[in-house]
């Protein structure tokens, strides 16, 4: 039995650089140069001009040593269909991508960000997600993104990036992690929390963004901006993890309830999501990635917006109309 049981530990040795690492989802510089030449490990650089992250030449001029680029605006991470902007492309669109980096289905993948916003986390987190419902588990952010490595003054390289072979990536649809528009419809009557993840003014309807055909939120959503659950740390935008429970407890949301996250095309909606599922752990969250975007487009969807002047007069004298939105 003990040289079976130390054969087995052997053989876990031997090929465990063929397997990739297991991460958390959010992970420090310092964790990183420590694992920066882990068998499996891809370092992708998704930097774009969201918060003036930077481009192809940004990272040529400065990147984490070992890393890959594909910028997330520019090379297919999103795409545009029929009118609605921020949507996930195909399945097989998405394999072409992530094999032509030479990312293969045995790999870790950190994820690396600008670090210059709090909506340049929405990037990462969004690419994130796309590799979660293709159910590739293995993967991680990088926290603080590019500024956070240089802030902590670990090494930084320049010069083109050099990809490995286009690889065979095989992806499997999670739908669970991706509401449809339907479900959405449905979401009253399946006791499902729509969580807007958008500032307060596109909430209220006060603020609407070019993407959408019309101002206000989803009715029954809850508020919960994506911007509350990042800080500025010396120029590098980092998630605040310890202040997610608290802002959950205040916002009342917990577990036990289903969830839809969402926003204009998808991409605030993926730092909600990734607070939500990866860090307070709720088993149940699902992306919304048309959004307001596609739920606008449709007149007969019903659109809440804020009460303003004789609304909220009206509805203090108790005659108020509650059929508005």
């Amino acid at each position: 039995m003990m040289y079976r049981l130390i054969s087995t530990i052997a053989l876990l040795v031997a090929t465990g650089s063929a397997y990739a690492v297991e991460v958390e989802p959010l992970v420090s510089p310092q964790w990183l140069d420590e694992h920066l030449q882990d068998d499996n490990l891809v370092v992708l650089d998704i930097r774009s001009s969201v918060d003036n992250g930077g481009d192809r030449s940004s990272f040529e001029k400065a990147h984490i040593p070992g890393s890959i680029y594909s910028s997330y605006t520019e090379d297919g991470w999103r795409e545009t269909r029929d009118g609605v902007q921020g949507m996930m492309p195909p399945v097989a669109s998405l394999e072409r991508l992530i094999g032509g980096l030479g990312i293969t289905n045995d790999d870790t993948v950190v994820i690396v960000p600008a670090g210059t916003g709090a909506t340049d986390f929405g990037s990462a987190a969004r690419v994130f997600w796309t590799f979660k419902v293709l159910s590739h588990d293995e993967v991680t952010i990088l926290d603080g993104g590019l500024a956070g490595w240089k802030e902590a003054g670990l090494e930084v390289a320049s010069g083109e990036a050099r990809y490995p072979d286009p690889a065979r990536f095989a992806a499997e649809l999670d739908d669970s992690l991706l509401a449809t528009t339907d479900e959405v419809e449905a979401a009253g009557e399946s006791r499902v929390q729509l969580v807007d993840a958008r500032p307060e003014g596109f909430f209220s309807g006060d603020t609407q963004s070019p993407a959408t055909a019309a101002p206000g939120t989803i009715p029954g959503s809850l508020n919960l901006p994506y911007e509350q659950f990042l800080h500025d740390d010396q120029g590098a935008w980092h998630l605040d993890t310890a202040e997610v429970s608290a802002r959950l407890q205040a916002a009342e949301l917990s577990g036990d309830t289903p969830m839809v996250s969402f926003c204009n095309t998808g991409h605030w909606a993926a730092t909600d999501w990734f607070v939500l599922s990866q860090i307070a752990g709720f088993e149940d969250v699902a992306l919304y990635d048309g959004s307001m975007a596609e739920w606008s487009q449709d007149e007969s969807r019903p659109i809440q917006v804020a009460k303003r002047g004789l609304g909220k007069v009206l509805d203090a004298l108790g005659i108020g109309d509650d059929s508005e939105g």
